[in-house]
């Protein structure tokens, strides 16, 4: 299949190509078609403004990680628009990069993005990093090993090729091939799936290799945080399209280590700082994702959704 793709490379996928798409995070109102209309940018939103709140930045210090007057993040960079590399191929962008970046600079703190696999940030929290902030889901099961803070609203959404040429139905994906994100929601719902009738399910470590399983025929659907989704549509010349609507919108929050109280508190304090002073929303209409914005931000919330 020959693939026409826009100028603007808004992910690494292959040693072979490039791929600009978009992940784990959606609209409120379950519309992915309205996160598709994303900027094409690189440049993040300028952050440098922000001034230090010597309060919340004195609980941050006290805090079990924070070591040297760095806020370390672990992301997976591949995951346009919430975080990726820009056209340099080295320079993190999105709104998870820039919402990082605020974080740290109200908290008087010098941000530091360490690049990681998805499914290996939550066992790292505390120990590789102070934080996780990429576009994950709030859940149970996490819950179990890490505080959470919560600062989006996301739900999944599918793509196949433009034309659904295998016909395929939401309802249905017996026999099809998903293609998936390894560690993520979407692959423990495509794997219940597969359970329950003959579906392969086809697992990256990286989203953009997903998206390009899709793109090249080598997987028949690919399942996504819709932002991700969305943004990866947009960036493919209309090749690829959504199929049926976004499904299981739920919170996304910033990893923190369990039990850190002075952590959980100068991370929660600084989201709702940004989100009270606008800074939040400036952040998100950057990247043409503030339809998932929440107006509050909690420590371990219990309405996930």
């Amino acid at each position: 299949m020959s693939l026409k793709f826009k100028s603007f490379a808004a992910l690494a996928l292959s040693a072979a190509m490039m791929f600009s798409v978009a992940a784990c995070g959606t609209t409120d109102s379950g519309d992915a078609k309205s996160d598709s209309k994303a900027k094409n940018t690189t440049v993040g939103y300028d952050v440098s403004t922000i001034k230090k709140d010597d309060e919340l930045a004195k609980l941050a210090a006290s805090a079990k990680t924070v070591k040297d007057g760095e806020l370390s993040v672990g992301m997976e960079l591949s995951y346009a628009p919430a975080e990726f590399y820009a056209e340099d191929g080295k320079t993190p962008v999105g709104y998870d990069v820039d919402m990082s970046k605020a974080i740290a600079q109200t908290l008087g703190l010098k941000p530091k993005i360490v690049s990681s696999m998805f499914d290996t940030i939550v066992p790292s929290i505390g120990s590789k990093y102070d934080l996780g902030i990429t576009a994950m889901t709030i859940t149970e099961e996490r819950l179990q090993s890490v505080d959470f803070v919560s600062y989006y609203r996301a739900g999944s959404t599918w793509a196949v090729q433009k034309g659904n040429p295998k016909k395929l139905d939401t309802s249905d994906m017996c026999g099809a091939k998903i293609a998936v994100q390894t560690g993520t929601v979407q692959e423990d719902e495509a794997n219940k799936i597969a359970k329950g009738c003959k579906a392969e399910v086809m697992s990256y470590k990286r989203q953009a290799e997903a998206a390009t399983a899709v793109a090249t025929g080598k997987a028949d659907v690919f399942y996504a945080d819709s932002p991700v989704a969305g943004y990866a549509i947009s960036q493919t010349d209309g090749q690829l399209e959504a199929l049926g609507d976004v499904e299981g919108v739920a919170k996304q929050g910033i990893a923190i280590k369990k039990g850190d109280q002075q952590l959980d508190e100068a991370v929660q304090k600084a989201v709702q700082k940004l989100m009270d002073d606008g800074t939040y929303m400036k952040i998100l209409k950057h990247w043409g994702v503030e339809s998932g914005a929440l107006d509050k931000a909690e420590i371990n919330p219990t309405d996930l959704n």
